[in-house]
């Protein structure tokens, strides 16, 4: 029977690189209201209270993939209705880029569905790179895998963030994805992080997963010799032609405590809530900002799939009395 001191509630977090699976299952089993207390405060210990960072993703070059991701709707191999394009131009990004930027989004993140990056592709991206960031702006690009001397030349072009989500659990990605190993992701991340780029890496969560594997996930997270600086939670937008077009919806509730999970295991870390917010209610995305949820992607696209438009979201962030974080760091009311 449990107790009534609180102390019992709060689990003994582990320093980082000892995470296992039952220590966060420990989190995720408190009392919802205990977990939403308990990451509310971990985030108010390092971040401004009512504030959100403004992130803008635009897909430089879709589809075409031949990787066989279940989730993506730019593999080659699903009848989706993407066609393959080209690289998109430098003047077509610096575009977008500007816009985002006068939009209020202080990331700039440029994502290309291959599954690697190409030695022949390195000179255009780092000019991209340098577009976004002669802007004032954070840049971060997702381009697949990466050899040491490509993230290096990312390093050089003066690129802030590399996203490489590892998904989910290292038991449950095999389900998902068969065209690259675990194994792959991780030897990416480590490139990435020995260039001195900082680290985007998190997951999807609601592809039929459970919570054991989305454990198994921040673990991955959380042992990695320097833990990511942003933690991107996505929930799966399913979409037709994919393998997981019919998968069920994953709990709202559940989704909320695995960004509250998310805060309290990367206290400093930015935790983004990405995709899927579309089919979240304003009520759920509130939640989400209460569990620690500090950055969203910001524009009426995610890559090719729906994101909630700029007003709505300024009008949600306005009655939420949440501020949003400026290029010179002063806080400004979202009004």
């Amino acid at each position: 029977m449990r107790g009534t001191n609180l102390e019992l509630e709060q689990p003994k977090l582990p320093v980082f690189g000892s995470w296992l699976i039952e220590d966060v299952l420990k989190i995720y089993e408190l009392p919802f209201l205990e977990l939403m207390y308990q990451a509310q405060t971990i985030h108010r210990k390092h971040f401004p209270k009512n504030t959100m960072q403004l992130s803008t993703l635009l897909n430089i070059k879709d589809g075409g993939c031949p990787e066989d991701c279940h989730y993506c709707p730019q593999a080659a191999r699903y009848q989706t209705g993407v066609k393959a394009k080209k690289l998109m131009s430098t003047d077509i990004v610096r575009k977008q880029a500007q816009a985002a930027k006068e939009a209020g989004a202080t990331r700039f993140c440029m994502g290309a569905a291959w599954r690697e990056l190409k030695d022949r592709d390195v000179p255009a991206i780092a000019a991209l790179i340098q577009e976004v960031n002669a802007l004032g702006m954070e840049s971060c690009v997702t381009l697949g895998m990466l050899t040491e001397p490509q993230a290096r030349a990312l390093k050089e072009a003066g690129l802030d963030y590399y996203n490489h989500n590892v998904d989910s659990s290292e038991d449950y990605y095999k389900e998902i994805i068969s065209t690259r190993t675990y194994d792959d992701r991780l030897k990416t991340l480590g490139r990435v992080r020995n260039a001195g780029i900082k680290v985007c890496s998190g997951g999807i969560v609601g592809m039929g997963e459970n919570r054991e594997d989305r454990a198994g996930m921040f673990v991955t997270l959380a042992n990695l010799d320097v833990p990511p600086e942003s933690i991107p939670i996505n929930q799966l937008v399913p979409v037709p032609g994919t393998p997981l077009e019919n998968t069920t919806k994953i709990d709202p509730l559940e989704f909320v405590r695995t960004i509250a999970v998310a805060r309290i295991m990367f206290p400093t870390s930015r935790v983004r809530l990405s995709a899927g917010r579309t089919a979240m209610s304003d009520e759920m995305q509130t939640l989400c900002f209460m569990a620690g949820a500090n950055s969203i992607f910001y524009g009426e696209k995610l890559l090719i799939t729906e994101n909630p438009d700029i007003i709505k979201d300024r009008a949600l962030l306005t009655r939420l009395g949440i501020q949003v974080e400026e290029h010179n760091s002063v806080k400004k009311y979202c009004g």
